[in-house]
């Protein structure tokens, strides 16, 4: 990264700590492939909850932090409450997450599933 920036290592470092201290970065992290963990099927689930019930946003998130193929949790405002990524590594496996873990989360009103083909972009970097 140093090289890339025309900097020296030592001089890398202590931007990126400083970085780190003023909250723009929240540490490094390993982006992982989950096919080449044998994971072939993504799928995005968009929810919509029964907002008549009082503390059901709070219970459906606290109960989808507890599926294990739960790989991301995104709220919303908007007809669309709330989307999970769940990771399977077949269509049977999912079938098994859905029927099992998913439709047993609190206070759904509505679910629509996408299935992941492909990532055509994916970016973390601002564009600068």
């Amino acid at each position: 990264m140093a090289e890339r920036a025309g900097l020296s290592p030592a001089s890398c470092w202590r931007r990126l700590a400083r970085l780190e201290a003023a909250g723009v970065i929240h540490g490094v992290s390993a982006v992982i492939d989950w096919r080449a963990l044998g994971y072939a099927v993504e799928v995005s689930l968009r929810f919509t909850l029964d907002k008549t019930v009082r503390g059901a946003f709070d219970a459906f998130l606290a109960a989808s932090r507890e599926v294990p193929e739960v790989t991301e949790i995104q709220t919303f405002l908007g007809r669309v409450d709330v989307r999970l990524t769940v990771i399977a590594r077949d269509m049977t496996h999912y079938q098994q997450i859905y029927r099992e873990r998913i439709l047993t989360l609190p206070h759904i009103a509505d679910i629509e599933a996408l299935m992941h083909v492909a990532t055509v972009q994916a970016r973390e970097a601002l564009p600068l």
